[in-house]
Order: C-alpha cells, then sequence, then structure tokens
C-alpha cells in the first residue's frame, strides 16, 4: 500500500489510539500524526515508552500527542479515556483498538483467568471503548478502526481462547458499523506475519520459515504496513464501513 505523506491530511482529526506505546501500535500513532492527526496514546504498563513516544511527537509538533492510561480489563477506567482526550484536545473523531493479549492456551490447560485476561483485552475493552465513545465519534463523524486478526478466521493451534476473542472481535466490527451508521464508520484491519510475539511462541526459526513459505509474498510484513491500512480508513475511504481489510502478505491465501 502506497502512501503519500500529507502533514495536514487528518489535520482535524483527534485519535485515541490503545496500546499505542510500542510495536504496531506506535507504528500507527506515528504514521497518522504525520498525517496532521493529534493523538492520545493509551498505554498500561508502558510508561516510559510511552512518555517517550509523546515526547518525540510533541518535538515535531507542539500540544499534539497526550499519554493517557488505563487498565483494559478495567471497564470503568477504559471509559475514562474518552473524557481524558475531550479534555485534552476539546473533541474526539477517531478511535483505534489496537491493544492486545497474546498467548497460548493448549486445551488441558486454560484457566479462567486466562479466558478473563484474553477475551477482555481483545473483545470486551473494545466493545465498552466504542460504547463510551460512540457519543463524540457521532458528534463529529468520526470512525472507529479495530486490530483484529487473521486467525479470527482461521484458527491458530494452541490459541483457541485468543482466536475465539479476535473471532468476537471481528463480528463485533460488523455488527457495530451496523449499530453505529450512518453517522460513525467501523472498520478493521486484521494483520498476518508482521511481528513475531515478544517472549512468546512462535520463536522457532524452522516455525518461522514455515509460516513464510505458506504466505504468498513468502517475507514479513512491518508494523508500518498495518498503519497505512489505518490511515486508508481514517483518510480516504469515507464510503467503506463494516469491512476486514487482512493486511498478511497473502497468509490466508498462501495455504496452512
Amino acid at each position: 500500500m502506497v502512501t503519500t505523506l500529507d502533514s495536514s491530511a487528518l489535520a482535524a482529526e483527534v485519535v485515541l489510539v490503545t496500546g499505542a506505546a510500542k510495536r504496531l501500535g506506535a507504528a500507527t500513532v506515528r504514521l497518522l500524526h504525520a498525517h496532521g492527526a493529534r493523538i492520545a496514546v493509551h498505554y498500561h504498563r508502558s510508561a516510559a515508552p510511552a512518555a517517550a513516544l509523546v515526547a518525540e511527537l510533541n518535538a515535531r509538533r507542539p500540544s499534539s500527542a497526550v499519554a493517557v492510561r488505563a487498565d483494559l480489563l478495567d471497564v470503568e477506567a477504559l471509559g475514562a479515556l474518552v473524557p481524558a482526550t475531550v479534555a485534552a484536545f476539546g473533541k474526539l473523531t477517531a478511535l483505534v483498538n489496537n491493544a492486545s493479549t497474546f498467548y497460548a492456551t493448549p486445551v488441558g490447560t486454560i484457566t479462567p483467568a486466562q479466558f478473563d485476561d484474553l477475551i477482555g483485552t481483545n473483545l470486551r475493552a473494545p466493545l465498552f471503548l466504542m460504547q463510551a465513545a460512540a457519543p463524540q465519534l457521532r458528534e463529529h463523524g468520526g470512525q472507529i478502526v479495530n486490530i483484529v486478526d487473521i486467525h479470527a478466521t482461521r484458527p491458530l493451534k494452541q490459541h483457541p481462547v485468543y482466536c475465539a476473542a479476535k473471532a468476537g472481535l471481528h463480528m463485533l466490527t460488523q455488527s457495530m458499523a451496523r449499530e453505529l451508521a450512518p453517522a460513525i464508520r467501523v472498520n478493521g484491519v486484521a494483520p498476518g506475519p508482521i511481528l513475531w510475539p515478544e517472549g512468546g511462541a512462535p520463536q522457532d526459526p524452522a516455525l518461522q520459515e514455515r509460516i513464510l513459505d505458506r504466505t504468498a509474498l513468502k517475507r514479513m510484513g512491518s508494523p508500518e504496513d498495518v498503519a497505512k491500512a489505518v490511515l486508508f480508513f481514517l483518510k480516504d475511504a469515507p464510503y467503506v464501513t463494516g469491512q476486514i481489510l487482512a493486511v498478511d502478505g497473502g497468509r490466508t491465501v498462501g495455504g496452512y
């Protein structure tokens, strides 16, 4: 996806990005900011990376970014992210639900705590944050982009709870597109092999090689590929809603 930089294209936008301090979230924040958006950088435990990212953005354009903290498993705390963003910038025009928890839960080892964590972060939090943001987004003709996963529709071995949570987010994205129309557009981005997990499987080089071999483009993508897809929905897709765009190098057509 080719992106031409337009530093004013999103000048009217105030975007709240969850899980924004590192990895995909940080790449998305940087790209949207480069196109003119003001950004609320949500974090939970990554205070130092969030502060560094906000400082970086404000050095480029003063008063254009703010860090907001919340535990997304705490519904009341996540609801406070919207007024915190509005307090900083006067409005909220877009929400990117990027935060995610990912780890294996082989059958026979699944605990209620793991279920609550994976469902809570990947499905419940986006739902309640969309609900909390809806009045602001409706007022400003805003939009929502949810970061889903190609494994929402193609199960990943030993990850049944994660896959179920992302499958729920996939359908929630489409359902909310109907519920919130016509004032608010809701779309999703489903990454494929973009980054290997931090501190978790797959770390085995042979397994990584097999995954890429089954990807049509035979290579990894980058966080910027996902960020560009988010930018597409926010900037260039005014007649698109309820869609899930796979950014997977052809993983879903390359065979499993």
